[in-house]
């Protein structure tokens, strides 16, 4: 049961954040969305709130280590704790959308290039670092991070599939680091490719919504340490290891 705890889902404000944080406060969790985009952000700070969920909302950049380290402080302060890490924020290419394309290795600016690696894998970094002390203090806790990927014959995708793997590679590792203090820490997609509410109407038309996840999340919160380190997945409704 996550009815309760207290959960952070990073890049909350819109796309599959957005989702997830939903699915959170409809089991009964106490909701933090934080996020870079202050429109988007008290938007859904209200969305969540209209259902009666307790939750909050935190203006974050994740690749800010001193914005990582107040929201942390913030929320325990407000909460008493922090039970489950939803590690979400990223930059995505919306090649299969048909906007958005990226450019080749070649032809991108360093700029970009350090843009998508510090918000997917620094911003991954900076908030499990600064919420694992606080799960050390509850003896236990949940860091879930987000795996995609990009067909490499799809130009563009390289930069972003780079992160998700060397996620996937940190979840393996810092699993390990903090098992014996009861932090799970698993990696997980929502399913598959997705379109959410920023998607054009024909990309929304053809392919699924965010709704594609389920509630893998909310059920990965709730896994033992024997998922932690793996890549998790739903089938027929219960959570599996699918490494």
């Amino acid at each position: 049961m996550v009815t309760g705890k207290t959960v952070i889902v990073t890049g909350g404000a819109k796309g599959i954040g957005r989702y997830i944080a939903s699915t959170f406060a409809k089991a009964g969790a106490r909701v933090v969305i934080a996020d870079i985009d202050t429109d988007r952000l008290h938007d859904t700070f209200g969305e969540l709130q209209s259902t009666g969920a307790e939750a909050m909302a935190v203006e974050t950049d994740v690749r800010d280590e001193t914005q990582v380290r107040s929201l942390m402080e913030q929320v325990s302060a407000h909460f008493g704790g922090i039970d489950v890490l939803v590690n979400n924020a990223g930059v995505v290419p919306h090649f299969l959308w048909g906007v958005n394309k990226w450019p080749a290795i070649q032809d991108m600016d360093l700029s970009f290039w350090d843009r998508v690696i510090e918000t997917n894998l620094k911003g991954t970094f900076l908030c499990s670092k600064h919420a694992i002390p606080y799960m050390e203090r509850r003896r236990g806790g949940h860091i879930l991070n987000l795996h995609g990927g990009g067909n490499p014959l799809t130009i563009g995708t390289c930069s972003y599939a780079v992160t998700k793997d060397a996620i996937w590679t940190f979840t393996k590792h810092v699993a390990e680091e903090v098992r014996e203090a009861g932090i799970m820490m698993a990696i997980l997609s929502p399913g598959g490719a997705i379109a959410t509410e920023d998607a054009p109407e024909e990309a929304r038309q053809r392919m699924p919504g965010p709704e594609l996840a389920e509630e893998r999340f909310v059920l990965a919160a709730q896994a033992g340490l024997e998922m932690s380190g793996h890549r998790l997945d739903i089938k027929d409704g219960a959570l599996v290891i699918d490494d």
